[in-house]
């Protein structure tokens, strides 16, 4: 056993030696590409290696290119301009130097192709390797450009390369999550981040134009968490960090100027959220959309058409959905008449079961917080909530109950729900029209809240209890229901089965010390007594 072993040992030792091997015989060869033309093709070897199969020759070798290119573009030994083909730039009448230049700049092609293969790669460790390579070359080619500036605004900026690196990145075929979470890092500098942005939009378009508008889960989930990364500051002075400095006109270059960073944000969103989503993204799109995507774009109301394309959807998505159409009621002065009719019509008995729940009775209790609505509006959700209370598990009544309370407090004409003069020989028969859609005719006002009555016979001791309040004049401070909005069965089992301490009970203010103790002189007195 114990030669085994050694051999073992000699030929781990013997791998390791040709991986540094190898890494250093890379390194030599950028050494000597660099300190004579005479052996540029070497760079081919170089090459090579960046398409092995191992994961530690493919890091030796991206290693190799970083120095080798990047050296080669600070030194401007890369052809500028438009780059003619391989056999036209050997048989040309171009001078030696120009041949050389065009000969690299096909290597940097090259490479740059294979990089972009490899964001592609099985191995994490390969992708992320790549495309950082590939960003510290949009970074070389920023300050150096290989075109000829020859545009109106003169700035230089590898938008071609960046959009290559997006149009990797956004894959239909395989989830690129954790790449894309890598690639956070540059979307911290402004410009990377501008560009970016347009590239987004312009890959959404083509790909979604492609299919028809079919569903791309993939894609549009890889589409939608490299979106949900960026981040807009709100201030213009905040736009410091930039990857390429620009020395003629910096402060006329559109990624420097806020405005110009939210109209590509607003056009990057609307361009990908015209198209058809899956359900589960609607909901991870809502949940941000008044925190992470309203604020930063320039014409909010614009989101009215997805925000009323996702009500349609139904359930939890149309109570999200809700929430933004109120932000933009509330903030940004849209008029949307039917949107208390839409949220009354989400009362119904599912919507103490989903898992919005708690966020939907946040919600619903901050749109009907404002105390201009009309008698009749808070009448029917009071009515309609105390229909669907009698259905209603125990976690929800205990919120249902609060929650129209506080309704009838905020709007003292609603009281006549609980205090209805009554003549006699008048029919027992509730008015009330609960398959009405319309709140204004579903004649709320005409009935009564005797469905709490009811739930006072509640086989629950709270909810019972919760109940009884209604027999006594509502005190006017509302109660606080953010309390009850997260309580599961589970929690409202363990507390009724929780048992109480028992505590000790004084039977005597003083305690008897000489009842034992030497009394025969007491019991004798009882005795005669008796």
């Amino acid at each position: 056993m114990a030669p085994a072993k050694k051999r073992n040992v000699s030929l781990a030792e013997t791998a390791e030696k040709s991986v540094k091997k190898a890494k250093i015989d890379l390194n030599a060869k950028v050494e000597i590409i660099l300190e004579s033309r005479k052996n540029a093709n070497d760079v081919f070897d170089i090459l090579e290696a960046l398409e092995s199969e191992k994961e530690k020759d493919v890091g030796s070798a991206v290693n190799a290119c970083s120095k080798l290119f990047c050296t080669l573009l600070e030194k401007k030994e890369l052809f500028l301009g438009k780059l003619p083909g391989e056999e036209e730039a050997v048989s040309g009448e171009s001078s030696a130097e120009e041949k050389y230049q065009m000969f690299m700049r096909h290597r940097y092609n090259s490479c740059v192709e294979l990089l972009l293969e490899h964001l592609s790669h099985d191995l994490h460790g390969v992708q992320e390797t790549a495309l950082c390579c590939l960003m510290k070359f949009a970074a070389a080619e920023g300050k150096h450009p290989l075109e000829d500036l020859d545009w109106t605004e003169h700035y230089s900026f590898p938008r071609e390369l960046l959009q290559s690196v997006v149009d990797r990145l956004l894959s239909k075929t395989t989830d690129n999550s954790l790449l894309i979470s890598r690639f956070q890092e540059f979307l911290e500098m402004e410009d990377v981040r501008y560009y970016v942005m347009s590239s987004i939009r312009e890959n959404v378009g083509k790909v979604m134009d492609k299919n028809k508008g079919a569903l791309l889960p993939i894609f549009q989930n890889n589409v939608f968490t490299l979106m949900s990364n960026i981040s807009i500051p709100s201030q213009e002075s905040e736009l410091t960090n930039f990857m390429v400095q620009q020395e003629d006109k910096h402060e006329d270059w559109k990624a420097a100027k806020l405005n110009e960073h939210k109209r590509v944000f607003e056009r990057m969103w609307l361009g990908f959220l015209k198209y058809k989503l899956p359900s589960n993204m609607y909901k991870k799109i809502l949940v941000i959309l008044h925190d992470s995507i309203l604020p930063h774009m320039s014409k909010p109301t614009l989101m009215i058409d997805f925000l009323t394309a996702a009500y349609e959807v139904g359930g939890a998505i149309s109570l999200l959905a809700l929430n933004g159409l109120f932000v933009l009621i509330h903030q940004h002065n849209l008029d949307y008449p039917d949107f208390y009719k839409k949220l009354y019509n989400l009362l119904e008995p599912s919507v103490f079961h989903v898992k919005y729940r708690a966020r939907f009775f946040h919600l619903a209790n901050l749109f009907l917080s404002s105390s201009h609505l009309p008698v009749y509006l808070v009448a029917a959700f009071a009515k309609r909530l105390a229909r669907l209370a009698l259905t209603a598990p125990p976690t929800a009544l205990l919120i249902v109950l609060p929650f129209i309370y506080n309704l009838i407090r905020r709007h003292p004409s609603c009281r006549v729900l609980i205090h209805k003069p009554t003549t006699e020989g008048e029919v027992l028969e509730d008015p009330y029209l609960m398959d009405e859609e319309d709140p204004v005719q579903c004649r709320a006002l005409e009935s009564s809240l005797w469905e709490i009555k009811t739930l006072q016979k509640h086989y629950h001791p709270d909810v019972a209890k919760a109940a009884m309040a209604i027999n006594t004049p509502l005190s006017g401070k509302e109660d606080d229901i953010d309390e009850v909005l997260e309580i599961t069965t589970h929690e409202l089992m363990e507390r009724d089965l929780k048992k109480s301490q028992i505590k000790n009970i004084a039977l005597e203010f003083e305690i008897a010390t000489e009842l034992l103790k030497g009394g025969g002189n007491v019991l004798g007195q009882h005795f005669c007594l008796d």
